[in-house]
């Protein structure tokens, strides 16, 4: 039992070198031993690319026959991009399969394992099975309910600041925790912010890592109005990968203009004279964006949480005070009227991050979502 929690937790590490370049496939990491023994190992790289146990089956140093394959996630029976891995895996004379955990979609779920045993395969199941869900959180939502799984990023003064009274923002946080901003900007399949976020601060949205590849997520600014700035760096740098979230309210000579510079536009209902955060997430889904990183200001960010569109919360939390009745806070727009109706926060995990508190936590259960 030692050994095999060692192999899945190597399967697992190896899983996470695909975040950010599978989307909106799963992570899924392979390990392959024979008499106790490596002799092979492998992982999902990039979507469309071949899946985790084909790599680890090409990557093998001796014969596969009556060897055992370790894997977090119960392979495919169905031909999509690539060829079946379970028929591979009877090809190759595997005897036995340790997987973490069945896969959700419907297209797979218990098929796989089901093809497995019909051909004398040996199959244990649910091994690191919690530390699995975990690690595909976002492809679990997305491939249940085909609406992105919703990270909300906030940082903040211990006072609840993201700014002084006067605007000032650089820097809330630390040089570490921007660094982790970034990382998770190229594992999320889109980033969202509003439009009062572009306005003050005109970012590029982009991710950036040092001596490290990254992939750009598709930049989603709700804009109700269309009130950008066609000279705005998210319009002018990769505008094929802007997204602009509007409703009817705005000027269709404005959205024309956006158009032409190469953006997307969809033009959401609205709510309370707002982008309908809801729909706009079903639109995404329906684009196979499988994940949104939220940032931004206050009035989104309570916007998202009071409509449940977020998952997941990351706080970085700063060791300092601003004060200020003019501070904006991490949660602004109408808030909560009752006490007794506030949202629940259940937190994760709570650690340092050199000079910042890092708190993570969900808004409902991932089963509930």
């Amino acid at each position: 039992m030692k050994d095999d929690i060692r192999y899945m937790k190597l399967a697992l590490k190896l899983a996470k070198k695909g975040a950010g370049w599978v989307n909106p496939n799963p992570m899924v990491g392979a390990v392959i031993v024979k008499d106790n023994t490596i002799i092979g190992r492998g992982y999902h790289e990039y979507f469309g690319g071949p899946h985790a146990e084909v790599n680890a089956i090409n990557s093998c140093t001796k014969s596969t026959l009556e060897a055992t394959l370790y894997i977090n996630l119960e392979p495919c029976i169905h031909q999509g991009k690539t060829p079946p891995c379970a028929e591979l895996i009877v090809k190759k004379g595997i005897r036995k399969v340790v997987i973490a955990m069945q896969d959700p979609n419907p297209r797979v779920k218990g098929k796989g394992i089901e093809y497995l045993e019909n051909n004398k395969v040996i199959v244990e199941t649910g091994l690191m099975e919690e530390e699995a869900s975990l690690l595909n959180e976002m492809f679990i939502k997305f491939i249940t309910t085909r609406k992105p799984f919703c990270l909300y990023k906030g940082a903040m003064t211990l006072d609840g600041k993201i700014a002084s009274a006067t605007g000032d923002s650089h820097w809330i946080s630390g040089d570490s925790s921007r660094k982790l901003a970034h990382k998770l900007r190229h594992e999320y399949s889109a980033i969202m912010v509003g439009i009062g976020t572009v306005l003050k601060d005109n970012p590029k949205l982009d991710a950036r890592r040092s001596r490290k590849i990254s992939k750009d997520p598709l930049k989603v600014v709700v804009d109700s109005v269309a009130r950008i700035s066609l000279d705005s760096k998210v319009l002018t740098s990769n505008p094929q990968l802007t997204l602009i979230a509007v409703t009817k309210l705005a000027d269709q000579a404005k959205l024309a203009e956006i158009k032409r510079t190469g953006a997307q536009v969809v033009v959401c209902p609205e709510k309370d004279e707002q982008v309908d955060l809801e729909y706009l997430m079903l639109a995404l889904g329906m684009m196979d964006i499988d994940s949104v990183f939220l940032e931004g200001g206050g009035t989104l960010a309570f916007s998202a949480v009071r409509d449940k569109v977020v998952d997941k919360v990351m706080l970085f939390v700063a060791p300092k005070f601003i004060g200020g009745k003019k501070a904006p806070t991490i949660l602004e727009g109408e808030g909560i009227r009752r006490i007794s109706d506030a949202i629940p926060f259940h937190v994760s995990t709570l650690k340092m991050l050199k000079e910042d508190i890092v708190i993570e936590g969900y808004l409902s259960c991932l089963q509930e979502s």
